[in-house]
């Protein structure tokens, strides 16, 4: 007689996207001592799509492929901005008043690499592979103007998730990524995760915790990025 072994875990879309919501929450809720949380329903949505106040997207590549995207009403976005600003020592006085800040956008980035390079360390660790990701890229858009971004998928599947900072402001991330699935071949021993204490002080000394790629040379961020979406 064998004993019976209970089935292995198959890992698909919605336990990365999990996956990633965790992160959102860790490293957002680590930068602004804050109380942030993510709906427990998911939307099974047909494409990602950047929208106003901000949006932010990143492109991952590698194991698997993929696009996540983060939709920031203007109050939650300096909602996290001040929080985490204040939080590293910073008077109000001395704070960006909108949203539509440099400011604002540049430390939105600095969390949405954070957020990626806690998510690429855990793909690694629990689903035993790498991804790489591009340069977070900030988009203010006060108009109401919907931008796609292609990301090269053969078989897309996309979802969306609804956020609630503290204040109860919303936000939204969505993800696309190739339909996969991960099927554990033997039992796996877990890998230790990093420390948060270690996590925080990289978010404190503006570390990411991913290399970043140098930005392409002339032109500011947006203007290039505009031009190569045809606007």
């Amino acid at each position: 007689m064998h004993a019976s072994h209970s089935p292995r875990p198959v890992y698909q879309t919605e336990d990365i996207l999990m996956s990633l919501c965790d992160s959102v929450t860790k490293v957002l809720n680590t930068a602004t001592q804050g109380q942030m949380h993510y709906s427990g329903m998911v939307q099974r949505i047909s494409r990602t799509c950047l929208k106003p106040d901000i949006g932010c997207f990143v492109l991952f590549d590698g194991g698997f492929s993929g696009l996540v995207i983060l939709n920031f009403s203007g109050q939650a976005a300096m909602e996290i901005y001040e929080s985490y600003m204040v939080h590293m020592g910073m008077s109000r006085e001395e704070l960006a008043r909108s949203y539509t800040s440099d400011e604002v956008s540049n430390v939105m980035g600095e969390l949405m690499n954070q957020v990626l390079g806690d998510f690429t360390s855990k793909v690694h660790r629990e689903l035993r592979t790498n991804i790489t990701q591009s340069q977070p890229k900030m988009l203010v858009l006060n108009k109401q103007v919907t931008l796609s971004v292609d990301a090269n998928l053969d078989q897309p599947e996309a979802r969306r998730v609804t956020f609630y900072t503290g204040r109860n402001h919303i936000f939204y991330l969505e993800l696309a990524m190739d339909r996969t699935e991960f099927i554990p071949l033997y039992e796996l021993e877990a890998q230790a995760a990093p420390n948060p204490d270690e996590l925080m002080e990289q978010v404190r000394n503006g570390q990411p915790t991913v290399p970043a790629p140098s930005p392409a040379p002339g032109g500011s961020d947006t203007d290039e990025l505009l031009k190569s979406l045809g606007m």
